[in-house]
């Protein structure tokens, strides 16, 4: 399964993400494309890990940062010729595994800074499961229609990983991590409810 890029990685992951694993392809560093998804992977975990203890703003620096590196191995890849569905896959789950850590991460904040109760539940559930609508869209949209519902109809690719993780960055970064949750929500479920309903008119027999 193939990723389209979203705005912030076009616009501003994709110019650091280059630079690393351009560094890395010209200098003959022995880094697989592999090791570097499990480096975009511990970046997120240390990210989560921060953010749980309270370190927002180290925390959303870090979430932007595994954001960015989450490019390296694609990118390593491409360049050396090892590019594999086994490599993609990997990738793929790992990235679900950190934004469940990170938005878990979150939610804990979101609970020492005061939110509480049936809100907080309700902002973590709109959260996680709107996280989790997003790649399924994605998945299941190639898969099933063959097409990737970024690149079509509305909204474009705006709540694409690279965008939520970067707006979740800000806000947390800003000391507002239960805003975060509920603006990662609304996002990613108007994102998805629009994208579905544009393949279902465009996709009806």
């Amino acid at each position: 399964m193939g990723k389209v890029d979203g705005p912030v990685s076009r616009y501003i992951n994709r110019r650091v993400s280059g630079l690393i694993s351009g560094f890395i392809v010209s200098r003959g560093i022995p880094i697989t494309p592999n090791q570097a998804t499990f480096i975009s992977f511990s970046t997120a975990l240390a990210a989560a890990a921060l953010i749980a203890a309270g370190h927002l703003i180290a925390g959303g620096i870090l979430v932007e940062a595994a954001s960015i590196l989450d490019g390296v191995d694609g990118e390593i890849a491409r360049a050396r010729g090892q590019a594999t569905r086994r490599g993609g896959f990997l990738d793929t789950m790992l990235d679900r595994y950190a934004d469940l850590l990170i938005i878990a991460a979150t939610a804990l904040a979101a609970h020492a800074w005061g939110a509480r109760g049936i809100p907080l539940l309700l902002a973590a559930l709109a959260a996680l499961s709107g996280d989790m609508m997003v790649s399924y869209l994605h998945a299941r949209g190639q898969m099933d229609l063959g097409v990737h519902p970024a690149s079509v109809g509305p909204l474009d690719s705006i709540a694409s990983r690279d965008v939520r993780l970067l707006l979740l960055a800000i806000l947390v970064a800003a000391g507002q991590p239960y805003a975060a949750l509920w603006a990662l929500a609304a996002l990613a479920h108007l994102y998805s409810l629009a994208k579905l309903t544009y393949l279902l008119a465009k996709t009806g027999e």
